[in-house]
């Protein structure tokens, strides 16, 4: 099986995290200056590896193996969170690299074709998981108009800007390929927990927004009496605090919401808040009981609205992701290889993260390996891994990936 090159991956993850860096951290949001510089430079190294690599028409990176016969496809992103770690994401695309390389320098596996992406905007600084969205043809260039960032910058402003309008799109055509994997950072405790140094991912969390807008009437502070107050900040506290309460009365074990993002305007000591926003985020595998979440949300939309005071109203984004089993035949070559490389080391586990992997789920046979976090902690400067367990789990993952391929010769 081929043997990965410790200090040639580390020194790579570490290159990449100069674009950016930010202490410990990285800023590198998707189709900024200096994410299409890191997407250059990733351009350079893949080609240097032997693949054709080039940025497509919306800024994922692909490398393209020259092998002939079926191809594994390996991918994860590198744009970050406003302020973001350095592995996430960017192990994977890394992990894909080094195992190309590692490939090439080994007789049994230098024929073996391996693909590798860099899909744009996971993080959805425009439209989450944008590049693998488009990839697998789950979202057209209609679902894009209107998709900003928080400054404002449309998505086809920034793809202008970058260079990239005009340019074609990467699709994929499942005749080319085995399967898709993808590595990653676990960005939760459970593996440091359980003191275990692989994780292989059973299935992925589905995730949806819903934007709430409160109306009411803007008043001074201290001379509308409370009995004619139309207060849509308070209308948001109510309705915040229903959205917890009916939410844990019908919640699964892994359910999750937040309410992440608030505003009221206009945002002062003494006035009455005449406008309100909030979004609301909630995640779960059962995508029977997110439709069930989305129904409540609605049911209290209505409730708000029966009080008459505020006008309350609800948008149910386009930019969603269903949730998805990984493949149960690719999860055994990952138990196999964690066993070899980390025996009794390794456990199964959901994610309660979203991953490009759950887009690619819809159209190739797809599984993740997950390393530990330390602390649990990522989406901050302080996200770390340790390097004994970033070369650890690119060892598993490249010889899983070899097993794939070679058992479909």
């Amino acid at each position: 099986m081929p043997v990965i090159d410790g200090d040639r991956l580390v020194r790579d993850l570490e290159m990449l995290r100069t674009f950016g860096q930010c202490g410990n951290g990285v800023v590198r949001q998707s189709l900024s200056e200096v994410d299409m510089e890191s997407r250059r430079w990733l351009v350079e190294r893949m080609t240097n590896a032997g693949l054709d690599a080039r940025i497509d028409g919306i800024g994922t990176v692909f490398g393209r193996s020259r092998n002939p016969g079926k191809a594994l496809l390996v991918g994860s992103h590198t744009d970050t969170q406003p302020t973001g770690g350095w592995l996430d994401g960017t192990l994977g695309v890394m992990y894909g690299l080094e195992t190309v390389r590692a490939f090439a320098e080994s007789r049994e596996t230098r024929d073996l074709a391996v693909d590798v992406a860099s899909w744009i905007d996971e993080e959805g600084t425009f439209f989450g998981l944008l590049g693998s969205k488009m990839f697998c043809g789950l979202v057209g260039e209609g679902d894009l108009d209107g998709a900003s960032s928080a400054d404002g910058t449309t998505l086809h402003a920034a793809l202008r800007d970058a260079g990239l309008e005009g340019r074609p799109l990467e699709r994929c055509v499942p005749d080319r390929y085995r399967a898709y994997m993808e590595a990653h950072i676990e960005q939760g405790p459970w593996l440091e927990e359980e003191k275990r140094r692989i994780g292989v991912v059973t299935g992925i969390v589905g995730i949806r927004d819903v934007s709430v807008r409160f109306e009411g009437q803007q008043n001074h502070a201290g001379t509308t009496p409370m009995a004619r107050r139309r207060d849509a900040g308070a209308a948001l506290v109510t309705f915040a605090t229903r959205v917890h309460e009916v939410f844990a009365a019908h919640a699964g074990p892994r359910s999750v919401w937040t309410i992440g993002n608030i505003r009221l305007e206009p945002g002062a000591a003494s006035i009455i808040p005449g406008r309100a926003w909030l979004n609301l985020q909630y995640r779960d595998a059962d995508e029977a009981r997110m439709d069930r979440f989305e129904d409540h949300v609605r049911d209290l939309v209505r409730e708000s609205n029966a009080r008459g005071l505020v006008a309350v109203s609800m948008d149910a984004t386009k930019d969603r992701t269903a949730a998805a089993l990984m493949d149960a035949d690719l999860q055994r070559h990952l138990e196999a290889a964690a066993e070899c490389h980390a025996p009794g080391a390794w456990m199964s586990m959901p994610s309660a993260a979203v991953h490009d992997a759950q887009n690619l789920a819809q159209v190739l046979p797809s599984a993740m390996l997950f390393v530990p976090s330390k602390g649990g902690i990522s989406h901050a400067f302080e996200e770390d891994t340790s390097a004994e367990d970033i070369v650890l789990g690119c060892q598993v993952f490249a010889d899983a990936v070899a097993s794939v391929l070679l058992e479909g010769r």
